[in-house]
């Protein structure tokens, strides 16, 4: 009886630590991953003396926005997500059989007569409502252009405050043409983002299950 519960308890305790295995590998700055592009910003020298150089001139009259490796652009971050589901779902079903008693001649038999019915019934319904936000703005750098000149943009921001940290990612794709004149973007203009804001610390930690709860939370449950 002792082993059993004891490989209960083992069972238990690995289910747990299972669903909070990400917690144990926090993140962490300066990932590979968010990092800006490695440029090579030294100056080509010029053979004929001339002070001009292709790859670093400027013009009055050059768009400032983001269009190559290693330019940084700023999201403007308004992410709002709802949703409202219900559903209903009502059946039944009636039945009923009825067996008359038999007549032998002039006498019937009563104790022979029977009959029988059924119900059965079902009513079940679900309701669903879920909303998220996020607002805010995040510099990201471009760290790839792709052949029909979509930018690859990515980046993070890292904010240490006195209960833990706090963090926030983005990838995505990016026109050229999304940008305004402000060299800014509408996160709602990214294609395939991928934006993460989470935390990590004590204030985090707080607003966290203990893996018991969440195993008596979860489908192991068997009750």
């Amino acid at each position: 009886m002792r082993r059993v519960i004891l490989i209960i308890a083992v069972f238990i305790s690995l289910v747990g630590c299972s669903g909070r295995y990400s917690e144990f590998v926090p993140p962490k700055p300066d990932d590979e991953a968010y990092a800006p592009p490695t440029l090579n910003y030294d100056v080509q020298r010029v053979s004929q003396g001339s002070l001009f150089t292709g790859a670093s001139s400027m013009t009055l009259f050059q768009d400032r926005r983001a269009y190559k490796v290693g330019d940084i652009l700023t999201v403007v971050l308004d992410e709002k997500t709802e949703s409202d589901k219900n559903a209903t779902t009502k059946y039944g079903k009636d039945s009923s059989l009825s067996v008359s008693a038999p007549t032998f001649g002039t006498k019937t038999i009563d104790n022979f007569s029977a009959s029988a019915d059924s119900a059965r019934d079902f009513n079940g319904s679900a309701t669903s409502k879920q909303g998220n936000s996020l607002s805010g703005s995040i510099t990201v750098t471009v760290f790839d252009v792709l052949p029909n000149g979509v930018l690859r943009v990515r980046g993070e921001k890292w904010l240490r405050l006195n209960t833990g940290e706090e963090y926030l990612r983005l990838i995505g794709n990016v026109r050229v043409e999304d940008i305004d004149s402000n060299n800014m973007l509408s996160s709602q203009r990214i294609a395939d983002a991928r934006i993460t804001y989470a935390g990590r610390g004590a204030f985090a930690d707080t607003n966290q299950a203990g893996w018991l709860t969440q195993f008596f939370n979860s489908p192991w449950f068997p009750f």
